[in-house]
């Protein structure tokens, strides 16, 4: 990622050198000599800090005319840190710099080390602030939409297995024990993940869903732990690591089966001593989160045959919690259709349509090897192809038990074959796929000859998982 600069001086011979400086350090950079001519460019465009100098044309040594400048700059954008820089400095002037909204205080001559760990500080620290923020609104909006959790989806518990998972989760969200989540794929352990922080004492601190599945083994310290800047051919810029991110919060690492014995000892090494460091850096940071995991897996078998460190599982799991599998809990099933049917009507903005007595007998009798994403890709199937507003058997593509896609070999999924783009293909395969195989990852990426980490990127891009 490119970072933009603008640079406010008079001083023609200054913006060249500062420009020079900055552009080999692969920052974008737009230079302006006044006062107007900055406020003009930060009114049209954002950037990610403002290098100000404090002494235009009016006078040469007061700095009053850049004290008002970062004023009115910081009336259009808070959040954009500003330097300031000027060749007349005094303590009072800086004072009354960063009281007027300044970040930081450069004097010139400058050094350039200095200038650009400034920048690279301030600009880190904003990209900080800002993630901080954008987590915090998804959080907020993750708990207003759990006020009413018997209206979502997601948290129906009509029957008794759910209604004492739930009352467990509610009891142990007060603590700050590591939870492992178990079950079948589909069962919707990633939701209740997000239930149980939303319940705990961390709701205000974010809560960072990680897919290790998704994680290759090259860069997974980078996005656990996050990198420096040179750290390696790639490191452009200074990036913060998932850890770091739920820092007082939650994070919750699904399919954790997944990832190697390489990285199942770095994991273990940042739980035992609750620090890490970044790639690149020899300075150790402490971590404050709760740990929360999930796998599909027979984790217990892979820890006999030595695929998975036992000491780490003692790590993960305080507490185990098995999520009962939706062929176990099928008092659920008309209360989840109806929420599903629901949200794709308002999703789609169509009439809400209902399912037949014949429908629901039909899917209460399935086995439902997928679960309830099995479910809802199944009612959201079925929403478009009900020639009314009853669904009837036929829309749902349920033949005698067997799962949907056995016996159409491929066309389950309605589709114009003729006018679909790759992509629509391609999700198209991946749907049909998850169905026949019983959401089984290795088997479904085998089936595709697709390594494990590009299938679980096609299912994050289509928001098939």
């Amino acid at each position: 990622m490119s970072y933009s600069i603008i640079v406010a001086d008079d001083d023609t011979n200054v913006l060249s050198a500062l420009k020079l400086l900055l552009e080999l350090n692969e920052f974008e950079v737009s230079c302006v000599t006044t006062p107007e001519a900055l406020i003009e460019q930060i009114k049209q465009r954002t950037f990610s800090l403002a290098l100000l100098d404090l002494n235009y044309h009016a006078d040469t040594t007061s700095g009053q005319e850049g004290l008002a400048l970062i004023e009115q700059v910081s009336k259009l954008h808070n959040e954009l840190p500003i330097v300031v820089m000027t060749g007349y400095s005094s303590v009072e002037i800086a004072v009354s710099a960063m009281q007027m909204g300044a970040s930081d205080f450069i004097e010139k001559p400058w050094n350039n080390e200095r200038l650009l760990s400034v920048v690279n500080n301030q600009i880190e620290k904003a990209s900080l602030f800002a993630r901080g923020n954008k987590l915090q609104a998804e959080n907020d909006l993750l708990r207003d939409a759990h006020q009413s959790l018997k209206g979502q989806a997601q948290f129906i518990a009509q029957s008794g297995p759910m209604q004492l998972l739930l009352e467990q989760l509610n009891k142990l969200a007060k603590s700050d024990m590591s939870i492992l989540f178990t079950g079948e794929n589909g069962t919707g352990k990633s939701a209740l993940a997000e239930y149980l922080h939303i319940q705990s004492s961390r709701a205000d601190a974010p809560f960072v869903p990680v897919n290790m599945g998704a994680i290759s083994s090259t860069l997974f310290e980078s996005e656990m732990f996050g990198h420096v800047k040179g750290a390696f051919t790639d490191a452009k810029q200074n990036r913060i690591g998932r850890f770091e991110l739920a820092e007082c919060g939650t994070i919750f690492l699904d399919e954790i089966a997944t990832i190697d014995l390489a990285q199942q000892a770095k994991l273990l090494r940042v739980l035992e001593s609750r620090q890490f460091e970044k790639v690149g850096s020899s300075r150790t940071q402490s971590m404050n989160v709760r740990l929360v995991s999930a796998t599909n897996a027979n984790i217990q078998e892979m820890v006999k045959n030595g695929n998975f460190r036992q000491d780490l599982l003692y790590r993960l799991n305080t507490i185990v919690l098995e999520i009962p599998p939706l062929r176990y809990r099928k008092a659920d099933i008309p209360m989840l259709s109806a929420a599903f049917i629901k949200e794709y009507a308002s999703k789609y903005q169509m009439p809400e349509k209902r399912l037949s007595d014949k429908s629901m007998s039909v899917l209460t009798a399935y086995a439902w090897p997928g679960n309830i994403r099995e479910l809802r890709h199944i009612i959201e199937r079925a929403f478009f192809l009900a020639n009314d507003d009853i669904i009837e058997p036929q829309s749902l593509g349920i033949i005698d038990g067997d799962v949907p896609g056995d016996n159409d070999k491929g066309e389950g999924f309605p589709i114009d074959w003729q006018q679909a783009s790759l992509e629509d293909i391609e999700k198209a395969v991946i749907s049909d796929r998850l169905l026949r195989f019983e959401q089984n990852p290795a088997q479904i990426s085998d089936s595709l000859g697709l390594s494990r980490s590009a299938y679980y990127r096609r299912l994050e891009k289509y928001t098939l998982g």
